[in-house]
């Protein structure tokens, strides 16, 4: 119960309907037991039991409630019956049918106003975890399989929505049911009800002993889920490599041992939550047994019971049962949904160490430089930047050069604050980026990664991201800029052609030249350019660094460099190395110098 109270919450701007699903169950709790005790008089009726009363019963306090309700029962028919009417019996009937249709009547109500919570709180949780999956760092992803967070997204809040409605069964239409029914059995025989309720600890003793190990057994489909859904996604990401290196059999068996771990664990859940029904179902007959022999007793020796109220009070018993045995399902539904509720509050209640500040402040210009200021950074327990030091003045454009590992990258990530330094400062215009808000900060940059990042929607949409009201004349001119222009005004609707999963319909180098589209319609006074031309052949990559010197003519640009030939132009490269700056100037200054630039150099010129 400690995650629902957290769940719950999704539940307050949908508490209207709560309260009327209440008010309905309440209802249907009551014509559900006035439905079986109508059926008493039906039954004096037919064994011609009733007895003759012509004066009207007088109401004498709560605890002759029985007498009374007899009495007057007996009072009406007797009325009927000197009246002329020789149809009591169907009038009895009419009403024995007013009753159940009644109660059902209220429980379609109560099930049509939980539809509105359920579904609202399913949506709500949803969204919830959405904002906050796209607001969580990049570093919370770098250990988690994709899988597995979509697992907690769909099949994990689904598995919530079902246990909230248990929940609401648990503690409102099952508990009232049973609440009203006893109270009549009560009113019929305090002593028989008595009886009774020495065999339903034990009945709910046994009952809870087999769902205690639902939570731990739900928690192992539910990881498992999360493990070959991962398998899914990583193999319709990376379908070119298997079937190049003919591995679909490595993958396919993979794929099945998760699936067989799944369907051993789904089993032994589901083989314990199905038990959950026979199991009070035979408990309560057992007590309905014994009810039959101790009831026949009173009935037949003691005749301190009337044979037409024994029968109401057997189906009264029973009546009983149906309730119960809900709330044993949703007890055992309750603890399969509490892990489900671990796993998603999990990801809700993660804090973001990269949150703004509250008193964060908005900065919505560029006017000086960005300054790096003995920036020092580790992923883990190693430094990859050590007391890193550059100033980046408005207009320049500053490359970063280096082998692989050398903490380029890492430089970009800091700027944008997809993580934050370890130690030292980054400023903008003098003021630490950690001060600003995210939203702010990252409007002010332009990014062109490595490898370019589209989606399956068209030209327009995918650039669009930079620009939400851009016109169409913007993002042509955009795409003119970039150098894509002139292929994408061939494709067959233009603009508004899908380009396909990642961007797959068109070549790398014409993906690479709308990301730069993109970026280019943003507009932004500061670009970083991740590596923008690495992955490019010739032919793309002379067409990419053409579009890229457009883009930058006029703006601050950090470029992290891995063809040195594309940098030539910067105003400044600093060399690094096991995240120190071993050597920095013009590229000419550098050539001249014979270090590790000219090295660098050497060996891609050689290459």
């Amino acid at each position: 119960m400690n995650y629902f109270k957290q769940i719950l919450r999704f539940a307050k701007p949908y508490k209207n309907y709560a309260v009327l699903n209440i008010i309905s169950n309440i209802f249907y709790a009551l014509f559900g037991t006035l439905a079986m005790v109508s059926l008493f008089p039906m039954l004096n009726v037919l064994f011609d039991k009733t007895k003759q009363l012509n004066i009207k019963p007088v109401w004498t306090g709560i605890s002759n409630a029985k007498d009374y309700l007899e009495n007057y029962l007996n009072y009406f028919v007797t009325q009927k019956a000197n009246d002329g009417h020789d149809d009591v019996l169907i009038f009895m009937v009419v009403l024995v049918i007013c009753m159940f249709l009644l109660k059902n009547f209220f429980g379609y109500l109560a099930m049509y106003f939980i539809t509105f919570l359920r579904n609202g709180v399913l949506k709500d949780i949803r969204n919830e975890l959405f904002k906050k999956i796209t607001h969580l760092p990049l570093s919370f992803f770098s250990d988690k399989r994709k899988g597995d967070t979509i697992a907690r997204i769909t099949t994990d809040v689904q598995e919530i929505q079902g246990s909230f409605l248990s929940i609401l069964e648990l503690i409102v239409k099952e508990p009232l049911m049973i609440l009203f029914t006893i109270i009549t059995m009560f009113l019929i025989s305090s002593q028989l009800t008595l009886f009774v309720f020495i065999f339903i600890p034990v009945s709910g003793f046994i009952i809870s002993r087999i769902g205690k190990s639902l939570k731990k057994h739900s928690d192992k489909v539910q990881t498992e889920q999360g493990h070959f859904l991962s398998i899914i996604e990583e193999t319709l990401g990376g379908l070119k490599v298997i079937k190049g290196f003919n591995a679909e059999d490595i993958f396919g068996q993979k794929f099945k041992d998760s699936t067989l771990r799944f369907y051993k664990f789904s089993n032994k859940l589901l083989n314990r939550q199905n038990l959950a029904s026979p199991t009070s179902e035979f408990l309560g007959i057992l007590v309905i047994a014994i009810l039959l022999w101790y009831g026949g007793q009173m009935v037949l020796n003691e005749k301190s019971l009337e044979a037409g109220l024994f029968i109401v009070y057997m189906g009264l018993a029973y009546n009983i049962l149906t309730p119960a045995k809900a709330i044993s399902k949703a007890s055992y539904s309750v603890k399969k949904g509490n892990a489900a509720a671990e796993r998603v509050l999990e990801i809700l209640n993660t804090s973001s160490p990269i949150a703004d500040k509250p008193n964060a402040k908005t900065k919505t210009d560029f006017s000086k430089a960005i300054n790096l200021n003995k920036v020092s950074f580790k992923y883990e327990d190693d430094l990859v930047l050590k007391e890193f030091t550059i100033e980046v003045p408005k207009g320049k454009s500053v490359a970063l050069v280096g082998q692989s590992g050398s903490g380029k990258s890492t430089i970009a990530n800091l700027v944008t604050r997809f993580y934050d330094v370890t130690s030292g400062n980054i400023t903008i215009d003098g003021k630490d980026i950690r001060d600003l808000t995210k939203h702010s900060l990252r409007n002010l940059i332009g990014l062109v990664t490595q490898k370019s990042i589209l989606f399956n929607d068209t030209i327009k949409n995918n650039l669009l991201i930079g620009k939400e009201n851009a016109t169409d004349e913007e993002i042509i001119e955009a795409l003119k800029i970039a150098n894509a222009w002139e292929f994408v005004k061939i494709l067959p609707k233009g603009i508004n052609t899908n380009i396909g999963d990642s961007g797959d319909k068109v070549s790398g180098g014409q993906q690479q030249r709308l990301s730069i589209a993109r970026a280019v319609l943003k507009n932004p006074p500061i670009m970083i350019l991740d590596e923008a031309t690495s992955a490019l052949d010739t032919e793309s990559e002379r067409l990419v660094q053409v579009a890229l010197e457009n883009m930058m003519k006029n703006r601050t640009s950090i470029v992290i460099a891995h063809r040195l030939s594309t940098i030539q132009n910067a105003d400044e490269i600093v060399v690094l190395n096991k995240g120190e700056i071993v050597e920095q100037g013009k590229h000419k200054d550098l050539i001249d110098k014979k270090g590790v630039y000219y090295k660098l150099v050497e060996m891609q010129s050689f290459g």
